[in-house]
């Protein structure tokens, strides 16, 4: 493939930003019908598999794990409390933070939808081959700097 002429943006089909803006939102459609069910947003669903995987952490910690903001973990996690998916306690070694666990009513939401996101999961697999699916995911930590 020729380089491009620096001076002339790249189409748009051939954008990295927007290849992956819309590998995002095809990725995302079939998962956000998933959590519809639960009455929960792919950004709480993101809070609960953390909680679920890594066990309790200080809120900025969870913002990293969630690739969210901490302002936005913030007010998720108010509503997440609320609706007892969560708790937050202070910390005693450190009263200014804060430690976020999921609750027995946020792990049954990820037990409820485990099997259905595995499906998911494995059709793209199946979809772009283990090869390049393991390529994918690989190169894509690569962007992240990891």
């Amino acid at each position: 493939m020729p380089t491009p002429d620096k001076k002339t943006l790249p189409s748009t089909a051939r954008s990295l930003p927007i290849a992956l803006i819309r590998a995002r939102e095809n990725v995302m459609a079939p998962i956000r019908h998933m959590l519809a069910e639960s009455g929960i947003t792919e950004q709480q669903w993101r809070v609960l598999r953390v909680l679920s995987e890594l066990g309790p952490m200080d809120a900025s910690s969870l913002a990293e794990k969630s690739a969210l903001l901490l302002p936005s973990l913030t007010r998720i996690a108010q509503a997440m409390k609320a609706r007892g998916l969560i708790t937050q306690r202070v910390n005693p070694e450190d009263r200014r933070r804060q430690t976020v666990a999921i609750t027995d009513a946020g792990q049954q939401i990820i037990d409820t939808h485990t099997e259905q996101a595995l499906i998911i999961g494995q059709s793209y697999r199946e979809r772009l081959g283990d090869e390049n699916f393991d390529t994918l995911i690989a190169l894509l930590q690569q962007l992240e700097g990891k």
